[in-house]
């Protein structure tokens, strides 16, 4: 049976974007379902917006291997297409001495893991880099960087607009069925409710917040796979104008480096914006279905603590509530690592569908390379393993 496209790419964020615009440049025809009204709404338009180096995660996984391999590919591509990124550095900061263990327990991983150029430097250098930050020791990571996030997305639609590839959006998945040798998808408009369906031979479920939901639609037992997710709310405060404090680089603290984030860590924008953030709050599942994107103002107390901990002269005064976006954390409160799941499902019958679970940071970091991948199980040239994603790391 004909098909309308060879591949339907669920979720318009960097990681969808991305990985239609790799299926695109392979010869395939790729359409992008949205649900929202634009590109990069969610998860991708809510972080950090940090390059990371591929530091903090076990070496054999996908977190470190897509990590490394997409900061190479994200350097290359905002160089060669103009998205906006600058090589900061970052300064991984013990406060108190009995914290130098992990610091050395941070440089070894970031060695093992082939991170480039990471150092351990003494108190002395770490004032003579950035005079406002207080601490013992710290973890020097010159190749870490920042990136507009919305542009980098951009700059993927572009790509899979070149060859090809279509975008609507509006367009909410709201039913996948495996018929013979292809997908049956609908989709309902935003603008009227109506319904449409179309064929295709395969499906990227890249939805972010909404892709445990979208596996559910395709047939797939989430718990019994492993494929439950938990929401993880992370706020952000700007530092105001009237504060007196040069940062030149990114500054993370090394006590909360583990666990549901990395801690209240100061980031730059761009422009030269700091901002300071997130926390980690887990969200109850009963709230999951319509998350709130508030930032409490009174947490700014809560994070001046924090924040003093490698920058003293911080005044919660100083801060000013900025946003706030969710994690999509495979692992829940108080459990081990869990990587990134990125299975192609014809074990369970469905073949030609690929699932994106649990991608949170280092994700957008990584976005090139998990494209790669995915266009690698497709064609075979990927040899298909248990995902690490679907059992917790002892």
């Amino acid at each position: 049976m004909d098909v309308d496209f060879d591949t339907a790419v669920i979720g318009a964020g960097v990681v969808g974007l991305a990985t239609a615009a790799a299926l695109s440049a392979s010869g395939r025809s790729v359409v992008i379902f949205e649900a929202r009204d634009a590109i990069a709404q969610m998860g991708t338009s809510r972080n950090s917006e940090v390059i990371h180096a591929g530091i903090y995660y076990p070496k054999d996984s996908l977190k470190t291997a897509l990590c490394r391999r997409g900061a190479d590919l994200l350097y290359r591509r905002c160089d060669q297409r103009g998205v906006g990124h600058r090589r900061t550095g970052k300064l991984i900061v013990a406060s108190r001495d009995d914290e130098i263990p992990k610091l050395e327990a941070l440089l070894e991983a970031a060695l093992n893991n082939g991170a480039p150029d990471v150092r351990l430097i003494d108190r002395a250098r770490l004032r003579e880099l950035e005079p406002s930050i207080t601490g013992v020791a710290a973890l020097e990571s010159p190749s870490t960087g920042i990136v507009d996030a919305h542009g980098l997305a951009l700059s993927y639609l572009a790509e899979a607009e070149e060859h090809g590839a279509s975008l609507l959006v509006g367009h909410s998945v709201v039913a996948l069925e495996r018929e013979s040798s292809h997908w049956r998808v609908v989709v309902r408009l935003a603008v009227d409710r109506e319904e449409q369906s179309l064929r295709c031979r395969e499906i990227v479920n890249a939805a972010g917040l909404g892709a445990e939901g979208v596996a559910k639609l395709a047939g797939i037992d989430v718990e019994a796979r492993g494929y439950h997710v938990h929401l993880c709310k992370g706020e952000y405060f700007a530092l105001t104008s009237e504060a007196a404090i040069d940062l030149h680089q990114l500054i993370y603290p090394v006590g909360s480096a583990s666990g549901a984030g990395l801690g209240i860590h100061a980031t730059l924008d761009l422009a030269g914006r700091v901002r300071f953030g997130p926390n980690a709050h887990y969200i109850p599942d009963a709230d999951a279905a319509e998350p709130d994107y508030a930032v409490l103002a009174s947490r700014a107390t809560e994070f001046a603590e924090a924040i003093r901990s490698y920058l003293p002269q911080l005044r919660s005064e100083w801060l000013t509530p900025d946003f706030a976006g969710f994690r999509t954390k495979l692992a829940g409160p108080g459990e081990g690592f869990r990587d990134f799941i990125i299975a192609e499902e014809s074990d369970a019958g469905l073949t030609g569908l690929v699932n994106c679970i649990g991608i949170e940071s280092p994700g957008l970091t990584a976005a090139g390379a998990i494209a790669e991948r995915i266009v690698a199980l497709f064609e075979g040239t990927l040899a298909q393993t248990p995902s690490p994603g679907s059992r917790p790391h002892s």
